[in-house]
Order: structure tokens, then sequence, then C-alpha cells
């Protein structure tokens, strides 16, 4: 399935709209990763332990779509916009959803 943040694909035609699809994600952060990155916050450096929580999520998120997308007969999504928030008391879980427009291409 092709998916893009662009509004069309080029040198193909959209046959049909099926809808907005979206996929949505919410991942806890655990504790061990919450020591690593605030050492990292304060020596310098990036979050290893974050960076993958992050990658995880957001192909999750975009896996959900793709399967909604596949369930309304479509073979493409257009329009992707991702958005991520941190969510909870103490921010410890991270948010990451996609939206789309479901197409179905000649």
């Amino acid at each position: 399935m092709i998916i893009t943040t662009t509004s069309r694909i080029e040198g193909r035609e959209v046959a049909e709209y099926m809808g907005i699809v979206f996929g949505e994600v919410i991942a806890g952060i655990n504790f061990m990763k919450d020591i690593g990155a605030g050492l990292r916050n304060f020596f310098g450096g990036r979050s290893q332990g974050y960076e993958e929580e992050l990658l995880n999520a957001r192909a999750q998120a975009l896996q959900e779509m793709e399967q909604r997308a596949r369930q309304l007969g479509a073979n493409a999504v257009v329009g992707v916009k991702m958005d991520y928030e941190v969510l909870g008391a103490d921010n410890g879980m991270l948010m990451v959803t996609c939206s789309g427009t479901a197409v179905r291409l000649k």
C-alpha cells in the first residue's frame, strides 16, 4: 500500500475516495528509560530508549492506519499527517496518531 503525505501520487489517478482513516498508539515509557533519559538530559546526548519507543509507536500507528484503509478497500492513503503528544500525570505516556485519506487508485 502506498502511504504518502502528499495529496496525490504522481503518475496515478484516484478512482475513489474511501474516507478518512486513523492510527493511534499510546505507549508507556518505562522507569529505566526515564532514568537513562534523565542522565542524557543532564550530561547531553540522545536518548536511545526514547527514540526506540518513538520509532515503534510511529510504525504501529502507521500499520493500524493501513489496516483500516484496507478494510475500506483502499490501496493507498494520501495526505497523511503525524502527531505526537505526551500524556499522563508524570508525562510517562507517549501518544502517536496519524490520519490520512484512504483512496483506491486506478
